[in-house]
């Protein structure tokens, strides 16, 4: 298992399109991604999941990857949240 901590970078939080460039990002990898914001989890696959989370910008999630190619995963998870 992979974990990791990102930060929110965009003014509007993660709002739709970030959560359906995450959900696309995570189905080209077998791992399961989860995103952690205090008591909330969402899994990336799921948008509703990833909006649930009410995450606005300066917001820290944790990013747990767990699976056979988990390391690419959780690289490629961070990578959205830095450019």
């Amino acid at each position: 298992m992979k974990l990791t901590k990102v930060i929110v970078p965009w003014p509007e939080g993660l709002h739709l399109r970030h959560a359906v460039k995450l959900v696309k990002t995570a189905a080209r990898f077998q791992s399961t991604i989860l995103l952690k914001c205090g008591d909330r989890i969402a899994d990336v696959r799921s948008i509703i999941s990833i909006i649930a989370l009410c995450a606005t910008i300066g917001t820290t999630l944790e990013v747990e990857v767990s699976g056979d190619d988990e390391a690419d995963a959780a690289q490629t998870v961070e990578q959205l949240f830095l450019g």
